[in-house]
């Protein structure tokens, strides 16, 4: 009993570790949408701060502790969201991923060569790395005391379950009882939604970010005194606090709190009662990545198919289409001036740099395969790296020749590969990336440990090929020998995309479901990516062995791979030969820094994984946003228009709308998009427009806007990544009027709304809210000064209960029970969650505080949209009521005949421009189908809206 309360306690000071560092990544990316990596790394820098300054230096523990927990920490959180974690927000998954593990690589790098520079100006700092049995922020040495017989407990460990509890406290007062907390969960829930309702998601995520960084700052000051200062074990211990937020589903803090503690328990009772692990080497140690694997395998939710990682489309190709001397012909050049080079001009010493890197570039091109054309990221690829070299060196110490040792050694690669792959290929994104991970360190704790592959610390010979004449322990032979063998690697690849099986894996990538229903095998494909990634990793990794005639089994370990990734992303893993130029880089830099800036090997580490922070502003890496900047220098001077163009369209299809006979296109005469040459973008056209409502002129203030309109829209251009879809639409709500937006599918209209209520920045023309122009404001500001959108769907937070989501508009709980005296359907299940209302609660959930504080303008989106009859009558009448006292309302709606009941002003929208707006009284509801359903010819339909 005795020893089982022991493992009890002491797996619940590791566990209480884990669960801080859970609820930390739980957090920051339930706020932001991104899974931090880095996390770790934020941990030990804390714990390596704490240890200078208070070992070093002298300071005091508790005060130490207390400016890293509440001030460094949160403040390193907070710069980070600012500089790189919003931006990466809005990149595809693959560069999110990369990008915090460049920061996993870089942050205890830069903690340790601060250290070397203050150790070299003299300041009173000891040793850091991989230093054991240091001080905490308790007694030194720790206090114990003897629970019973065989179970005692120390004061840091006493400290840890502390901090722990009331940190645990404290998180639940702050998400359960607190406005801050009520508006973090929101955030959670629905990002767009909050800015629509005034509030800045923007804020709410530097808030999680600091939150976040504190609790890793807690657990590195923490733990201290358990783990020592070695960043492996820092890593380490992130990736198995991991396991626990897929416990909590990366949603949950409760869920992953408690499954860190549970963690750390169970994680001792299998090292404490496996009595069968003795048998096999780093079992005990591994289990943690056990119970990873088992749980993302279980526990993670199928959200893409088959592995599909990035939703991010491929960036344009600005070379497709010319010729094979214009895409290829400098590439083929460089390469035979760097074979030409090994025999000319480069010194045995940059012969053997050079070799090296055209080595490893191989190895890179694996990381094209899986991830540039599968999109998957794997983390393992240093495992099949080291599983073939290791195979290969064993061959050959039995006589096997070279070239038959690295064929086996390439299928064994290919074939662990293929088992990676089988269980994994069902989870996409950080799923993925976390269990390929887990398996990387399975393979490092338990595979490469046993003593037949790895023949111990001293590993296998690899000696350099010898065939015929051609000798390659030659440098210069091998760099001329590695670049015909990159070429032709390359060159495969760009085959194999050209091929159709490439545009198979091109169409399972970009998009899965429908390559399934072409009769494209989705598995198979995957398969297919992965096995040809890990063997091609297996082959470079051999190669790369035999440039240092040896390899040991931790030459490349996990840890190695993520710099690798982290590299070769920097540099762009959609093309092959973008990866080879990341070989050349890894190689070459370590000692270009070495010679002229300092000889310490933090520094290339620094660098390698800051370079990842570029993917911030170019997620396809800094090779690739070199061809764009190039294409924009060369289009700087045409017309904005052709900027703002799709691919394939004319600059006079942009500028322009097409000159036929639509049902939709205006008058020549009076058209809303062609306004007088003569007429500055701010002023209104000087004939009455089709989409000025008719009704008694209002007055103008010096703008040109109406002054009397609560919003105006005046000469709108918007769209989608350069594709336009409103061109010059004229709108105006007054206050006390109802505008329906009317038209077909695709016209338009919610384009129309996301550009009115500031989610969508147009490209050109005005908004004007309550005459004060707020073009180039955004959601937040826009519903602050009363402009409220009611999206497409439903405009609630599901997770929150019906008291919670009154409670983001409604401060007052007055104001909430005046809503509950009107509803009492609400009243009776306030604290029901909002998602398990029927959508004709929800849509009156959305409707019923706008009651309260009625908005300026209420923009609505398909208001009855999916409703029964019965409930769309309750929400019309909610709509004219909020009409009635004296707010505008835009409403967006398919059935049209329900809509012309209420509104006062009806506008027609096609094609992207307001053809008709006038009073209701003037729509002709036959020739109002006749344009919906386009049975009338030329443009007499949409003329004809109007007509008498």
């Amino acid at each position: 009993m005795s020893d089982l309360l022991g493992f009890v306690l002491s797996g619940l000071v590791s566990g209480a570790l884990y669960a801080l560092l859970a609820t930390g990544l739980v957090l920051s990316y339930s706020a932001s949408g991104l899974f931090n990596f880095a996390h770790g790394a934020t941990a030990y820098l804390c714990a390596l701060a704490f240890h200078e300054l208070h070992s070093g230096l002298g300071w005091p523990a508790v005060p130490t502790a207390l400016l890293l927990v509440l001030v460094v920490a949160p403040a390193l959180g907070w710069a980070l969201d600012r500089l790189m974690f919003r931006k990466l927000a809005r990149v595809g998954e693959t560069a999110q991923i990369v990008a915090t593990i460049g920061l996993l690589v870089a942050l205890p790098a830069l903690g340790l060569w601060t250290v070397e520079l203050l150790a070299d100006a003299g300041a009173p700092v000891k040793p850091a790395e991989n230093q054991f049995g240091l001080p905490g922020v308790g007694p030194s040495p720790a206090k114990s005391w003897q629970l019973m017989d065989g179970v005692g407990v120390d004061s840091d460990q006493l400290i840890t379950w502390v901090a722990t509890a009331v940190v645990a406290v404290g998180l639940w007062v702050l998400m359960r009882h607190t406005p801050l907390g009520l508006r973090l969960r929101a955030a959670v829930d629905n990002r767009s939604l909050v800015e629509l309702r005034g509030m800045s998601a923007d804020r709410l995520s530097s808030v999680a970010w600091m939150l976040s960084s504190g609790l890793a700052g807690l657990a590195g000051v923490l733990a201290t005194p358990l783990l020592g200062l070695s960043a492996h074990d820092f890593t380490l211990f992130l990736f198995v606090s991991a396991t626990a937020a897929v416990l909590g589903r990366f949603m949950s803090i409760p869920l992953a709190f408690a499954g860190g503690l549970a963690l750390g328990v169970l994680q001792n009772l299998v090292a404490g009662y496996a009595d069968f692990a003795e048998k096999i080497t780093g079992f005990r140690t591994a289990v943690p990545f056990v119970i990873l694997f088992a749980g993302l395998l279980l526990l993670t939710r199928r959200q893409r198919t088959a592995g599909t990682a990035a939703v991010d489309a491929p960036p344009v190709d600005y070379l497709a289409g010319r010729s094979w001397a214009r895409r290829w012909g400098p590439w083929a050049v460089a390469a035979a001036l760097l074979a030409l080079a090994f025999y000319t001009v480069t010194t045995p010493f940059w012969s053997g740099i050079l070799a090296q890197g055209l080595a490893i570039s191989l190895v890179f091109v694996s990381f094209t395969v899986v991830t540039g054309l599968g999109a998957m990221v794997s983390l393992a690829q240093a495992t099949f790296v080291t599983g073939a070299a290791l195979v290969a060196g064993l061959l050959m110490s039995h006589g096997w020749p070279f070239f038959a040792a690295a064929l086996v050694g390439t299928c064994t690669a290919a074939l662990l590969g293929a088992l990676v792959a089988l269980p994994a290929l069902r989870l996409g994104g950080r799923s993925l990336a976390l269990a390929t991970l887990a398996l990387a360190f399975l393979a490092d704790q338990v595979l490469f440990q046993m003593g037949w592959l790895r023949n111990g610390d001293t590993g296998w010979e690899i000696p350099r090929p010898v065939f015929g004449p051609v000798d390659l322990s030659d440098d210069r032979a091998l760099g001329v020998a590695m670049v015909v063998l990159v070429t032709a690697a390359v060159a495969a690849l760009g085959a194999l995309r050209n091929s159709p099986t490439g545009r198979a894996m091109l169409a399972v990538r970009s998009a899965p479901a429908a390559a399934m229903a072409s009769g494209i095998s989705v598995v198979r494909t995957k398969l297919l990516l992965f096995t040809l990634s890990a063997g091609l990793a297996g082959f470079g990794g051999v190669m790369y062995a035999s440039y240092n005639t040896r390899v040991t089994a931790t030459d490349f370990t996990a840890m190695t791979g993520l710099i690798w990734l982290a590299v070769v992303v920097a540099a762009g893993l959609r093309r092959p030969q973008f990866a080879v130029v990341a070989g050349l880089v890894f190689a070459i830099v370590p000692h270009l820094v070495a010679d002229y800036v300092t000889e310490s090997v933090h520094l290339p580490v620094i660098l390698f994984g800051l370079a990842g922070l570029a993917l911030a502003n170019d997620p396809d890496g800094y090779c690739a946003a070199v061809s764009v900047r190039l294409h924009r220098r060369r289009t700087a001077s045409a017309p904005r228009a052709f900027e703002e163009r799709g691919p394939g369209r004319s600059v006079a299809s942009v500028a322009e709308p097409p000159r036929s006979t639509s049902l939709a296109e205006p008058p020549q005469s009076t058209s809303v998009a062609e306004p007088p040459q003569s007429t500055s973008v701010a002023e209104p056209p000087r004939s009455t427009s089709l989409a000025e409502p008719h009704r008694s002129q209002p007055r103008r203030d010096g703008t040109g806007t109406e002054a009397s309109a609560a919003l105006a829209l005046h000469r709108l251009h918007a769209g989608y990544d350069g594709a336009p879809v409103l061109h010059g639409v004229d709108l105006a709500v007054h206050p006390g009027e109802i505008v329906a937006l009317l038209g077909p599918n695709g016209a338009g209209k919610s384009t129309t709304c996301l550009a009115a209520a500031g989610l969508l920045t147009p490209t050109r023309g005005r908004v004007y809210v309550a005459g004060r122009d707020a073009t180039r404001e955004g959601a937040v500001h826009r519903s602050r000064a009363g402009v409220v959108l009611a999206p497409e769907g439903r405009g609630i937070f599901p997770a929150l209960t019906i008291d919670e989501n009154l409670a983001l508009y409604l401060r007052g709980r007055d104001e909430r029970d005046a809503v509950y005296e009107r509803f009492a359907g609400l009243a009776a299940r306030r604290k029901v969650a909002a998602g398990s209302l029927s959508g004709g609660e929800q849509q009156l959930l959305a409707l019923a505080p706008l009651l309260q504080r009625p908005p300026k303008v209420l923009i609505a989106d398909e208001p009855s949209l999916g409703l029964a009859p019965r409930v769309v009558d309750d929400v019309f009448r909610l709509l004219v009521e909020l009409r009635d006292g004296g707010a505008g309302l835009l409403l967006v709606e398919e059935k049209a005949a329900e809509i012309l009941g209420v509104a006062d002003t009806v506008a027609y929208l096609a094609q992207g421009r307001v053809s008709w707006c006038g009073p209701r009284s003037e729509v002709r509801a036959d020739r109002l189908t006749e344009a919906y359903l386009g049975m009338a010819a030329g443009g007499e339909a949409a003329e004809g809206v109007g007509a008498s």
